[in-house]
């Protein structure tokens, strides 16, 4: 009777596990291209702005040696290229303006470098994979716009790997490494969790 009652479950369960539809497919997410871009820029202006905002005052006119950028200049630089990089995929003239060798207090770099970030937002929010593909001048040749967000996030970049290491020279822990910052140990006589 056992093993009969026992024979009759197993019979149960796997003609139960045999009527379970398979889980649908998901759809791709929409301009799965452009997307994938916009998430890489957002992360690395977040840092870039945040490492802007770190930097103490007194230390925008920090130079490591005196072929470099200080570092306002560095941050003036990125809120350029951001600029000219996002006007290009969005249509609009070139800005003859520059923030890098106009702007000197930490209060109109960091605005700046916000102004421009919220500019490239513009031309990452709206762009769809079928844009992306649209040709556009850059540096004289034909590019795709994809392509010039590519370079835009990817030279964002760059010079955030020249703040950190500014930043590093102060003392001072960029944004990117804050989240892998060890805890503390607990305290004595405290739980271990």
């Amino acid at each position: 009777m056992k093993k009969t009652l026992l024979f009759a479950l197993l019979i149960a369960a796997v003609s139960a596990c045999a009527q379970t539809a398979p889980p649908a497919p998901t759809a791709p997410p929409a301009n799965p291209l452009s997307m994938g871009e916009k998430v890489f820029y957002s992360v690395v202006s977040h840092n870039v702005v945040a490492g802007a905002e770190k930097m103490p005052e007194e230390n925008y006119s920090f130079q490591p040696t005196p072929d470099v950028r200080t570092f306002g200049q560095l941050v003036g630089h990125i809120a350029d290229a951001n600029n000219m990089f996002c006007g290009i995929v969005l249509g609009e003239p070139r800005s003859t303006t520059s923030i890098e060798k106009t702007k000197t207090t930490k209060a109109d770099l960091v605005q700046a470098l916000n102004d421009a970030v919220t500019h490239c937002n513009k031309a990452y929010d709206g762009m769809t994979d079928q844009q992306a593909v649209e040709i556009v001048k850059f540096f004289g040749r034909d590019a795709p716009k994809l392509t010039v967000l590519t370079v835009n996030t990817a030279h964002t970049d760059e010079h955030y790997g020249n703040m950190v290491t500014y930043l590093r020279m102060k003392g001072i822990v960029p944004p990117s490494s804050e989240q892998r910052q060890p805890a503390p140990p607990p305290a004595a006589g405290a739980p271990k969790k």
